[in-house]
């Protein structure tokens, strides 16, 4: 039987100061290789100064921090060209196109001939920037993330670390830097911080929440949701809803219930018997049961559960 792969990123006990402030305090994490990972946290937790930590752009005061089974602060050229990194606010060549520019970024990394034109091909392509002639300082800034994730692609990397990709773009460039993100799915591990709740909502299938320095949670996001959801809940919608309102009223496994004009909302302690228990109630009043679905807990619910509001 073969070994599980290794994690893609690999934190223990991890600590960053800078003279009397504590910028991270004891971070273990692991994130597991070929997964789109959401490094998630209010402004000020501590998030780039991880990936500036994971890149060699900073190292740790004291624990551990591996990348792909290396260690961050030996790693040898070899080890950090399987790895892309796109700061929060990436720098470019204004003068020049995007053609040119990857042509740039590939040839730090000895790429040439045939394979660099075919991945400069490709990588336009996924950046939705094929036939685009114009110098990079007039792009959008939604043209130059989405340049910036493809520059942080040229490599192949078998890691690519992203660091807040979205957080100044408008819905539209939100959308197109994210479907970049979405199509990199199996095919290389993607480590990106947020405070947007919504983009890491729709594109990871793992995360972890960083508050003040520490990771305070880190699972699946539907796991996330079970654990912090306050409660599982339902939608309900009868013909009288005060009516039924006090015939569940004190019900052990009924939490709370909460009225918006003809519609109930549910938060139970057990949802299998509270969805045998409503239709019972329901019949039992001699009303008619319009709507009972589940109403799912939010990731900006979880998360206000977890850091607060701020």
């Amino acid at each position: 039987m073969s070994a599980p792969p290794r994690p893609a990123v690999e934190l223990g006990g991890l600590c960053k100061r800078y003279g009397s402030r504590l910028a991270l305090d004891d971070v273990d994490l692991v994130v597991p290789e070929g997964s789109i990972f959401g490094f998630l946290g209010p402004n000020g937790a501590g998030k780039t100064t991880t990936l500036r930590i994971l890149g060699g752009l900073a190292a740790p005061t004291a624990g551990s921090a591996r990348v792909l089974g290396h260690d961050v602060g030996a790693a040898t050229n070899e080890v950090r060209a399987l790895i892309g990194y796109l700061p929060d606010v990436p720098g470019f060549y204004k003068w020049m196109t995007a053609r040119e520019f990857l042509r740039f970024s590939g040839g730090l990394f000895g790429l040439a001939g045939a394979t660099l034109e075919v991945r400069v091909e490709a990588l336009l392509d996924l950046a939705g920037l094929t036939g685009v002639d114009a110098r990079i300082g007039g792009y959008s800034r939604g043209m130059k993330q989405r340049l910036g994730v493809a520059q942080a692609l040229i490599n192949a990397p078998r890691l690519l670390m992203l660091d807040e990709p979205t957080s100044a773009l408008d819905p539209i460039g939100r959308k197109e830097v994210l479907d970049m993100v979405a199509a990199l799915a199996g095919r290389t591990t993607v480590f990106f911080s947020t405070h947007i709740l919504a983009d890491v909502e729709r594109v990871c299938d793992g995360v972890a929440v960083l508050d003040r320095g520490r990771v305070i949670e880190q699972a699946g996001i539907d796991d996330l949701k079970r654990r912090h959801g306050r409660g599982q809940r339902l939608l309900v919608e009868v013909d009288d809803p005060a009516r039924f309102a006090q015939a569940v009223a004190g019900q052990p496994w009924l939490q709370l219930i909460e009225r918006n004009a003809d519609t109930l909302r549910l938060t139970v302690a057990d949802m299998a018997t509270a969805e045998r228990a409503v239709p019972a109630a329901v019949a039992a009043q001699g009303l008619a049961l319009r709507r009972l679905e589940a109403d799912e807990v939010s990731l900006e619910e979880v998360f206000v559960e977890l850091v607060g509001e701020g």
